[in-house]
C-alpha cells in the first residue's frame, strides 16, 4: 500500500497529512492562524513564519498518529512548493526536506493550486466516481482566482486569472471595512440571504483583452464608496462591542447589529462575484467543451456560488469538495503527488520555493 505524507504550509494553515492510494485519507490535521492574524485584519507573513516553526512538528506527528503509521510505512513525502509566501513555504519544505533526508526517503513539490483541483478528484474517486476530463477548473481562494483546462494525463492550460484582488480577498476586504472582521467571507455569505440584491445597483466587470479575466478590485471600490457615503460608523463599533463579547457571533448576533440598507448590500456584493465567477466559468466550459467543472478553494465554500453552480446554468456536472477540502489542507497536496509517485517524478534536495510558481 503506498501512502504518502503530505505537507502544506503556503500560507497561514500548517498542515500534514497522510494519504493511501488511491484515495484514501487517513489523516488530516490543520493549524489555524485566524487568532494571531484577526486583530490584524490580514495575514501578517513574518508572523505567519513564525507560527508555522511552532506548529510543524506537532502537527506532522498528529497527522502520523492519527494514520496509525511508522515512518517506515511511508512511500514519500509531498510538499507544496509555491505559489505562497516564501516565508512560509520554506518552512514546511525545510522540515519535509529534513524528513527525507535522515529517513531516506524521496521528495515531491506539489503546485499549491494544483493541489486544490485534485481535492475534488480525490474524493470523486472515494466516491468511486471518476471526473470526466476534459474538465474546466475554477480555482478561487483568498489568493487565487485561475481558470484551468485540465486535459487527460493531467495537463493544464491556463484561461483567465484575476488582473488585482482574488474572489476571496475582495470578499474579506469588504468584510473588513464593513466592520466584520477577519476572515469575513463566510459572514457575508451567511448575511447575504437575508438581503435584496436589487437593493444596491453594482455593476459587473468589462474587461478588456482577455475576457476570461477577473477583476474585483472595481467591486471592492464600489463598495469603499457605498459605506462611505453611508456613513457606518455606528453599526461598525456596535459591531466590533458585538465581537469583543462574543468571538464567534452567531447569525442572529450579526442580524443584530447589521441594519437593512447593509444586509442589502452584502447581498448585491455576493450576487456580483458568484455571477463574475459562473459567467466566464460558464463561457469557458463551454469554449472547451468541458464535460465536467471543477469549483475548488477557499470560496468553493460559499453556499451562494454552490446553489448557483448546480442550477443548471454551466450545461455540464459540477464538482465541488467537501468544505474541509476547500480550504488549505495537506490531503490535497497528497492528492496531487500520488500521480507523480506513480510516474516515478521526484525532487532532489535541491527544491526551492516559489512565490509565483505557476501551473501552466
Amino acid at each position: 500500500m503506498v501512502q504518502i505524507l503530505a505537507i502544506e504550509s503556503s500560507c497561514d494553515e500548517t498542515a500534514a497529512a497522510v494519504v493511501a492510494a488511491p484515495a484514501d485519507i487517513r489523516s488530516s490535521v490543520v493549524a489555524s492562524q485566524i487568532a494571531t492574524h484577526g486583530k490584524y485584519g490580514g495575514v501578517v507573513p513574518e508572523l505567519a513564519s513564525r507560527e508555522h516553526l511552532r506548529a510543524i512538528v506537532p502537527v506532522v506527528r498528529e497527522a502520523m498518529t492519527k494514520a496509525r503509521a511508522g515512518w517506515a510505512d511511508l512511500a514519500a513525502v509531498a510538499v507544496t512548493s509555491g505559489p505562497g509566501l516564501v516565508g512560509s513555504l520554506l518552512v514546511g519544505m525545510t522540515y519535509a526536506k529534513a524528513i527525507c533526508a535522515v529517513r531516506g526517503l524521496p521528495l515531491i513539490g506539489v503546485n499549491h493550486i494544483e493541489g486544490h483541483i485534485h481535492a475534488v478528484l480525490l474524493e470523486a474517486r472515494a466516491d468511486g466516481a471518476e471526473v470526466e476530463l476534459p474538465a474546466l477548473a475554477l480555482v478561487a481562494s483568498g489568493g487565487h482566482t485561475h481558470l484551468f483546462e485540465v486535459l487527460p494525463g493531467m495537463h493544464y492550460r491556463l484561461l483567465g486569472k484575476t488582473r488585482d484582488d482574488a474572489a476571496g480577498e475582495a470578499y474579506d476586504k469588504v468584510a473588513k471595512l464593513l466592520g466584520f472582521g477577519y476572515p469575513g467571507g463566510p459572514i457575508l455569505d451567511l448575511l447575504a440571504p437575508h438581503g435584496d440584491p436589487d437593493g444596491l445597483r453594482l455593476t459587473l466587470s468589462k474587461m478588456k483583452g482577455n475576457t476570461l479575466d477577473f477583476s474585483f478590485s472595481g467591486l471592492k471600490t464600489a463598495m469603499l464608496r457605498w459605506s462611505r457615503i453611508e456613513d457606518m460608523t455606528g453599526e461598525i463599533l456596535a459591531r466590533r462591542a458585538l465581537q469583543k463579547l462574543h468571538p464567534r457571533p452567531s447569525v442572529e448576533q450579526w442580524l443584530s447589529v447589521t441594519p437593512q440598507r447593509t444586509l442589502d448590500a452584502i447581498a448585491a456584493f455576493q450576487n456580483v462575484v458568484v455571477e463574475e465567477l459562473l459567467t466566464r466559468a460558464a463561457r469557458a466550459a463551454e469554449a472547451c467543451d468541458s464535460r465536467s467543472v471543477i469549483i475548488s478553494g477557499g470560496v468553493a465554500c460559499n453556499a451562494g456560488l454552490r446553489r448557483e453552480a448546480r442550477s443548471g446554468r454551466l450545461h455540464c456536472p459540477v464538482y465541488f469538495p467537501t468544505p474541509g477540502l476547500s480550504t488549505d489542507n495537506a490531503a490535497m497536496i497528497a492528492a496531487a503527488a500520488l500521480p507523480r509517485f506513480e510516474r516515478g517524478e521526484f525532487d532532489d534536495l535541491t527544491l526551492r520555493a516559489s512565490a509565483n510558481l505557476a501551473l501552466a
